[in-house]
């Protein structure tokens, strides 16, 4: 049940991706981090087999800062096309995020406006699908470099009694 959620707004790019380690119908943990740090001003969200995501049979959303060319984001997925997007999203969550996104997105979205976005489509996921990923990890690439932003997470003991929390580190 993965998600990797991209979207590129005002002179930076925002990568979201679910935390969870999952085979079948069991889930092995939950903070795995799906979102890589390339290198000072380039992030890749992958998703794909826990042993195959990086580099085989993988989905990914990869998102870079160039202080000429400004944020970009490219869609790579497991057979190998390549497209410049805005904005994307891979798994069982993009269902509900490409649609949120084509109606929501504006290319001129400050980084506030991008995460409420990013926000939107975690809600939608976690309403909608059966087997929803709890946690979400946010990360961040503009001028200043690439990094963490942000983590949503589902406290409680079960899903129907949960609460979300929002932890974020800007």
């Amino acid at each position: 049940m993965e998600c990797v959620i991209g979207v590129v707004g005002r002179d930076f790019a925002v990568v979201a991706a679910d935390t969870s380690a999952v085979q079948s119908i069991l889930v092995h943990k939950t903070d795995e981090d799906k979102i890589m740090l390339l290198d000072s001003h380039k992030l890749m969200g992958a998703s794909g087999e826990p042993g195959d995501r990086n580099p085989y049979s993988v989905n990914i959303i990869l998102a870079g800062f160039d202080k000429d060319a400004g944020a970009s984001m490219y869609y790579i997925d497991y057979i190998a096309t390549l497209h410049k997007i805005d904005k994307g999203a891979f798994g069982y969550g993009s269902y509900f995020c490409l649609s949120l996104m084509d109606k929501l997105y504006r290319p001129d979205m400050t980084v506030e406006e991008a995460v409420d976005l990013v926000d939107k489509c975690i809600k939608e996921i976690r309403l909608r699908l059966v087997v929803a990923p709890q946690n979400f990890a946010i990360k961040i690439v503009d001028k200043d470099g690439a990094r963490d932003y942000a983590r949503r997470e589902i406290g409680g003991d079960s899903p129907a009694t949960a609460t979300a929390t929002i932890a974020t580190t800007a």
